[in-house]
């Protein structure tokens, strides 16, 4: 069994974003970097699958800049076997990035792929089930609990009515939601193994994947200072206020 994994570089969760002062982006110079939170749930599933017996293969998989390999590095750190980077210094939307997957599920012959329900810097929720469409296969999102049998999976979602258990044949594609499990915390030894693990790097252009249609981002910007709250006497106060800023 082969199980791919996808790793994306994203501003650490405890980060507070400061957007540049020219609206261009994010600034992340000396910025903390990491993987995104989903991405490490996805990955302690994978390992959690083949350490309950499973004869599987993890490897971890991540686009982006030459600078992601030490996001890669803890992966493999984590128990990931081996590593893929598609090299590419262009940001990419889901579109593009459920393409490169999917070229990489044929050329892996992957049984199953592991995605964050989404990443935290652009809260899209969409490359999975993406994925899913151009692979023609199953798909199982926002996944709490995860249970293989044989060439199916058991998998509860969480959905707004509260949970459902649903089953699906393999291959298949989950997301993976918080409550799934929690990450395993990187030892010093492991960090060492890592580095005689192999990461292969391969070019966009190696993929020969057809480009996808763009949304452009025009400009960015900090979200407004919320406004001071106000003490008021009583309940008619009360309305009388929110009537007054057009709320009732």
């Amino acid at each position: 069994m082969k199980i791919l994994v996808g790793i994306k570089r994203v501003v650490d969760f405890s980060v507070r974003v400061q957007v540049k002062k020219d609206g261009s982006g994010v600034n992340t110079d000396g910025v903390k970097l990491g993987i995104n939170p989903f991405d490490e749930i996805a990955l302690e599933e994978a390992l959690r699958i083949r350490e309950r017996g499973t004869q599987a293969e993890v490897v971890a998989v991540s686009i982006g800049p030459a600078e992601v390999q030490p996001q890669l590095r803890t992966a493999l750190a984590m128990g990931a076997d081996r590593a893929i980077l598609v090299e590419t210094g262009e940001v990419l939307q889901p579109l593009m990035v459920a393409r490169v997957f999917h070229e990489l599920v044929k050329r892996e012959n992957a049984d199953l792929v592991i995605l964050g329900k989404q990443a935290i810097d652009d809260d899209s929720n969409q490359t999975g089930q993406m994925l899913a469409a151009l692979w023609d296969r199953p798909q199982a999102t926002f996944a709490s609990k995860v249970e293989l049998k044989d060439k199916t999976l058991m998998v509860t979602r969480e959905v707004d009515a509260g949970l459902e258990t649903i089953e699906i044949d393999l291959p298949a594609v989950i997301t993976t939601d918080l409550r799934l499990n929690t990450p395993r915390f990187v030892k010093m030894p492991d960090i060492m193994k890592a580095r005689s693990k192999p990461l292969q790097v391969l070019k966009l252009e190696e993929l020969g994947v057809t480009a996808a249609p763009k949304l452009e981002v025009t400009s960015y910007a900090p979200p407004p200072q919320r406004v001071g709250g106000k003490k008021v006497e009583d309940v008619t106060a009360l309305v009388a206020t929110l009537r007054q800023r057009g709320i009732l």
